[in-house]
């Protein structure tokens, strides 16, 4: 017999690779046997016929389940007359599967969950299955997988499965290998799995409604639950509601009053708000959908898409379509809406009893406070909250949610996916990282010798990173979700825990520690005081190199190239505070070659908060507060603020000196009277391209320019031609497009410029300025016509989500 002993690497567990295996080695006559371990599936195979045994081999990675990902299949002959168990005893022909095992290193990649599949949506409406409005319905194709497992590798004992042991009838299906939940972990029922759980105020009815029950433990108590809670959400009720990653809070996204009720609670008053709807025919109605976006929608991440709205919000059907009418302050008059489709056979459930009573999407935000981590425990969460008056009412379950994950979010930008928040679904699947010279070579790889980089990312937008070296010098970076704005305590024990998390789960102990330049982060004040304790080498990596470096590794781009790194703040090597630089960059290190003029920002983070004072201060530094134009600004800031102002720029008072183009777009936001407080990140410059969206002639040309001088991109002359409008009357959403175009258009040509004098052929784009869509395609498009490369990132967010990676990627490549 030909026999051959298989191991198969990649993401291959909790994806249904065993009953795959099984299946076609019974279709091929083959015998052996196939087993989880921490460093994938091993499979040993013996075939009378060598055809037969080549065809199962080939058919591993050709035919592999479709929520897998096979990096290797690597194949050892075996000598001998038949098949062995794995216990090294003789066994009688067959194929089987045995039992796991932890006993090599934790090397395997781990499934993010995936959205239930079509076969169990069919199930959970049909009346006639065991199943049907079983609330946590899955199979070997969907259902939680990262979000519940403690330990590779992934076997139910491991996972918050393993406290609802299976009743007979799951236990069949579960070691049937022609079932569809043949070893599918978290399978489960009404009679042995989790159960929905409700509370709610006692004020919340009226007192003559029916009784709820506090447990769904049956079909007819599961179906009280969702309909209370659907009732509720159509009367104008918030609800927390137990998701995959953690608690959603949710409202009627069709009335107006309950979101803005929604807003109040969650101190959130003007972010936008994502939606929840029912099918995707339901979405095209709002927005506009083309193939790639509908493709992100319904497939089996089902991220938050953010969507070009197609009617304004608040306004009525046109009657050509399923339209429901969504409420203004969803979203208010931003001209893009993030929209998700349900992906837990929960909300399948909810959105179906919602639509029954008129309801036809929901504001489905995350559960927790502005600038909090989301919420995971149900006890926790109803103190957090129910009783402290956010929700309304709560609907739980039994089964313990182990890693908090918010939903992701994407957009689709000339159809190329851009994310914007890199989580459920996506989240830790590797990213490769380029071979370093000084890695490769003959020298045999040692695991277990190889460095591990430890990347604590930013303090925005916060993600961790951890590097696993592979063959011939190239290595894995293992992603966290996103986490939030490490600021306080909460958010800091949740980056705390991620990176527990991913040390522990792929048992990685850095060698190594790379962290922001800041001095004030917390990942970084973390790492240099780790560095200093256990005594690891320390990579501090400059903001905008990591931006630009997250490009390059994801590109497989050895540079170097010219790097555009457009942001609202990062720690300069000058001591000044960075954000619309032009970088000439490789992995390894960077020279900053041209930048945005220099400003004081005063007060720091209040002139974030007040753009008025930040625009002020761009005036007073080009001589423009004198302009007509600029006379409404002055008349919206008294006397004091402005001679406070004043005083703190001229004598250097907490006011940094800055080159942000995050803030120079704030500060536009401002002189155009488009918005002055921001109450959320970036606030004026995302209202500052809505009304640039808004311009009737997008086209129209200015003659607006940003000249460069001597290294330095002059903003005076865009801001004199934009004051010149102000006083001529001119439509400030003209205003704001030609401004748009004027940035584009500047840092486009300076660019150019330097790419040529280099002889370069590469622009790398990043930072949380090109989640601008203007911004980005414009630029985009310029640097093209000129015959240059535009590389923008695909895998990881363009804004402080990337930093981790780019940080990880530069550590490496200085030979750590």
């Amino acid at each position: 017999m030909r026999g051959a002993r298989i191991h198969i690497t990649g993401v291959v567990q909790g994806v249904g690779m065993r009953p795959f295996v099984y299946r076609e080695a019974v279709a091929r006559g083959i015998s052996g046997w196939v087993l989880n371990a921490g460093d994938g599936v091993h499979v040993e195979a013996w075939a009378a016929d060598a055809a037969a045994l080549d065809a199962f081999v080939g058919a591993l990675s050709a035919n592999a389940p479709a929520a897998a990902k096979v990096e290797n299949v690597s194949v050892t002959p075996l000598e001998g007359e038949g098949p062995r168990a794995q216990d090294g005893h003789d066994r009688p022909s067959g194929f089987r599967i045995v039992a796991s095992e932890d006993q090599t290193a934790h090397t395997t990649l781990v499934s993010p969950d995936i959205a239930t599949c079509p076969d169990c949506v069919h199930e959970l409406f049909d009346p006639t299955d065991r199943r049907f409005h079983y609330p946590f319905i899955n199979c070997t194709n969907c259902g939680p997988r990262f979000t519940i497992i403690r330990d590779l590798p992934y076997d139910r004992p491991k996972t918050s499965m393993a406290a609802f042991p299976m009743c007979p009838r799951c236990a069949r299906e579960y070691a049937d290998p022609a079932d569809r939940r043949f070893h599918a972990q978290p399978d489960a029922c009404f009679t042995c799995g989790p159960h929905l759980t409700w509370r709610e105020e006692a004020s919340t009815g009226s007192g003559d409604e029916p009784r709820v029950p506090a447990v769904g433990a049956t079909c007819e108590e599961s179906d009280a639950i969702i309909g209370r809670c659907a009732h509720l959400l159509a009367a104008g009720s918030i609800v927390a509601i137990k998701g995959l990653g953690g608690f959603h809070l949710a409202c009627n996204a069709g009335n107006d009053a309950a979101v803005r009720e929604l807003r109040r609670r969650k101190r959130r008053s003007n972010k936008p708000l994502a939606v929840m709807m029912r099918t995707l025919d339901e979405v095209r109605g709002v927005c506009k959908v083309d193939d790639a976006e509908a493709a992100l929608l319904t497939g089996s991440v089902r991220p938050i898409v953010l969507l070009r709205r197609r009617v304004q919000m608040g306004s009525e059907p046109t009657g050509d379509g399923p339209e429901p009418m969504l409420a203004e302050a969803v979203a208010w008059n931003l001209p893009e809406l993030g929209v998700m489709l349900p992906h837990t056979p929960l909300q399948h459930l909810l959105l179906a009893a919602c639509g029954e009573r008129g309801v036809h999407a929901l504001v489905m935000t995350s559960g927790n406070l502005s600038e909090e981590p989301i919420e995971v425990d149900d006890e926790l969460a109803w103190e957090h909250l129910v009783a402290s008056g956010i929700a309304d009412a709560l609907l739980g379950n039994d089964r313990a949610i182990l890693s908090r994950y918010d939903d992701s979010v994407v957009r689709i930008v000339a159809g190329e996916p851009l994310p914007v928040r890199r989580a459920r679904g996506f989240a830790p699947m590797p990213l490769s990282l380029p071979a370093c010279p000084a890695r490769t070579g003959s020298d045999p790889f040692v695991p277990g010798a190889a460095p591990v980089v430890l990347a604590c990312g930013s303090e925005q937008k916060a993600t961790i990173a951890l590097t696993r070296e592979v063959d011939d010098g190239k290595a894995q970076c293992f992603l966290s979700q996103h986490i939030g704005d490490v600021e306080n305590g909460e958010t800091f024990s949740a980056w705390t825990e991620a990176r527990a998390r991913l040390q522990s789960l792929f048992d990685l102990t850095p060698t190594a520690l790379a962290c922001d330049l800041h001095p004030g982060y917390l990942p970084s004040q973390w790492a240099r005081e780790q560095a200093r304790k256990q005594g690891l080498p320390l990579i501090e990596v400059q903001h905008h190199h990591a931006h630009i470096a997250s490009v390059l590794a994801e590109h497989n781009e050895p540079g170097p190239v010219v790097g555009i790194a457009l942001d609202g703040t990062g720690a300069g090597t000058d001591g000044t505070v960075w954000g619309g630089e032009i970088l000439v960059a490789d992995l390894a290190g960077f020279e900053r070659t041209t930048h945005l003029a220099t400003w004081r920002l005063p007060g720091g983070a209040a002139s974030v908060r007040d753009a008025r004072r930040n625009a002020y201060a761009l005036l007073m530094a080009h001589g423009l507060l004198d302009h007509a134009g600029a006379a409404s600004l002055l008349e919206r800031m008294d006397e004091p603020t402005r001679k406070v102002t004043a005083t703190m720029v001229e004598r250097g008072i907490n006011s940094p000196l800055t080159s942000s183009m995050g803030r120079f777009l704030d500060a536009l936001a401002a002189l155009l009277g488009i918005r002055d407080q921001a109450t959320y990140e970036g606030e004026p410059a995302i209202q500052l391209e809505a009304a640039a969206w808004r311009a009737a002639i997008r086209s129209q040309a200015a003659g607006i320019t940003l000249p460069l001088r001597g290294g330095v991109l002059d903003p005076a002359p865009l801001l004199r031609a934009v004051l010149d409008g102000i006083a001529a009357g001119a439509d400030p959403n003209l205003l704001a497009w030609q401004a748009h175009d004027a940035v584009a258009t500047g840092f486009a040509d300076a660019a150019i410029n330097i790419a040529r004098e280099r002889r370069l052929d590469t622009v790398a784009l990043s930072g949380g300025c090109f989640m601008n869509r203007l911004l980005l395609c414009r630029m985009w498009r310029l640097l093209e016509q000129r015959g240059l490369r535009a590389l923008v990132p695909h895998t990881v967010p363009v804004n402080d989500g990337c930093i981790a990676y780019g940080q990880a990627a530069v550590a490496r490549a200085r030979g750590i």
